[in-house]
């Protein structure tokens, strides 16, 4: 088996589909430094909204 990085959807630090949460694991950041980022870019324009529902419809679930 590998053990490639690959980025999902978080199963653990989910909140609505987990799409912050698995970028914060993928990056190893802190899930709410990205929380935060996403609500200040969707406070600066609204591309955040479009974007969080993109990447839930790319992105796979953790298994």
């Amino acid at each position: 088996m590998s053990n490639e990085k690959r980025l999902c959807r978080s199963s653990s630090q989910r909140m609505l589909a987990g799409v912050c949460g698995g970028i914060a694991e993928y990056y190893g950041w802190d899930p709410t430094i990205v929380r935060v980022g996403w609500i200040i870019l969707t406070l600066l324009g609204g591309s955040g909204i479009l974007l969080y529902l993109i990447l839930w419809l790319v992105m796979p679930e953790a298994t």
